[in-house]
């Protein structure tokens, strides 16, 4: 039989140091507001045993990345996660512009101009059970960690994508960004198993819903862009960005109208072109939707249009970037 050892601290974190510093390439820096202050070390960026985010999943959160030095879209998010603390009844960390220079300090403690932040915020601590009265807290846990795009040959990799099987999330749930991800997990586990990178809901009515972590848009053969009714699905802070930036491209003729709508999956069948969109995919286009391909099977005119005013949306001279190394 394995024996077991009561170890000492500094035996612990040797151990630690090793399990965990090879992910020194990959976790750049962490803030945590047990300590109010922030760690470079893999092996110390950890939440705490009796935190109700590892014990119940009880928290919400945020992605975002930062390009070049600058966060994009940063108070979308920021808005967002509010909303989301106030949806599960717990009130935000601290005001959002100490959260802002919390992310900041964070990033540039990593020392990474491109990098991806995770923000946490769980119900708090000292609490094995269910009831969250008994929580210390709120607690708040930032991340920053590599940023990796879906690249092929210098370009966004056009994607493959089909219907899942996994059960939607109720609209109570859905419109929240809560840490609870099982069914985005079991997604990602469909995808995987059916050789396709991405997976989309379908809701009670039949109609089209997200994706493990990623919004989904269509192209009509009417040149109308549509994408699923935000009452039934995470408001994606990419897709919402990309659908107010289209409307240039109604003003131009482009397109006929770019609106929230409900989508059926015989409308997907017959799209001209399919889009993801997210924080790390940007604008992808879908070449293939449940074993068929998506137009002429090669990525459309209007999903390049998309990602072009995307990235233009994050040069220097666009108010959605906030400098962080200042």
């Amino acid at each position: 039989m394995k024996k077991f050892l009561t170890l000492e601290n500094s035996e612990w974190l040797r151990r630690l140091t090793i399990s965990r510093g090879r992910l020194s390439d990959t976790l750049y820096a962490m803030y945590s507001s047990l300590t109010e202050g922030i760690t470079t070390d893999p092996a110390l960026m950890n939440i705490p045993v009796d935190d109700h985010l590892p014990q119940r999943g009880d928290g919400v959160f945020e992605s975002l990345k930062c390009l070049n030095g600058k966060l994009y879209n940063v108070r979308a998010h920021l808005e967002r996660l509010t909303c989301s603390c106030i949806g599960i009844g717990m009130n935000p960390p601290c005001p959002e512009a100490e959260l802002l220079e919390i992310i900041c300090a964070t990033i540039r403690a990593g020392g990474k101009r491109d990098c991806l932040i995770r923000i946490l915020v769980s119900r708090g601590t000292e609490n094995m059970g269910i009831d969250p009265a008994r929580c210390k807290g709120p607690m708040l846990y930032v991340v920053a960690y590599r940023y990796t795009a879906r690249l092929e040959n210098g370009h966004l990799k056009p994607a493959r994508a089909a219907l899942s099987s996994v059960p939607i999330k109720p609209p109570q749930f859905a419109t929240i960004k809560t840490c609870n991800y099982l069914p985005n997990v079991l997604m990602k586990i469909e995808a995987n198993r059916r050789g396709v990178d991405f997976v989309i809901s379908v809701d009670s009515n039949g109609n089209l819903g997200e994706g493990a972590t990623e919004n989904i848009g269509i192209l009509t053969k009417e040149n109308e862009l549509l994408m699923p009714k935000p009452e039934y699905v995470l408001s994606g802070t990419t897709a919402r960005r990309a659908l107010e930036l289209a409307q240039t491209l109604v003003g131009d003729g482009t397109l006929k109208i770019a609106e929230y709508r409900d989508i059926s999956p015989e409308q997907a069948e017959q799209a001209r072109e399919i889009f993801i969109f997210g924080t790390t995919t940007d604008v992808t286009p879908v070449v293939e939707w449940e074993n068929r391909p998506v137009g002429n099977g090669r990525p459309g005119p209007v999903s390049e249009k998309l990602l072009q005013l995307l990235k233009g949306d994050m040069t220097p001279e666009s108010a959605t970037l906030t400098e962080v190394f200042q």
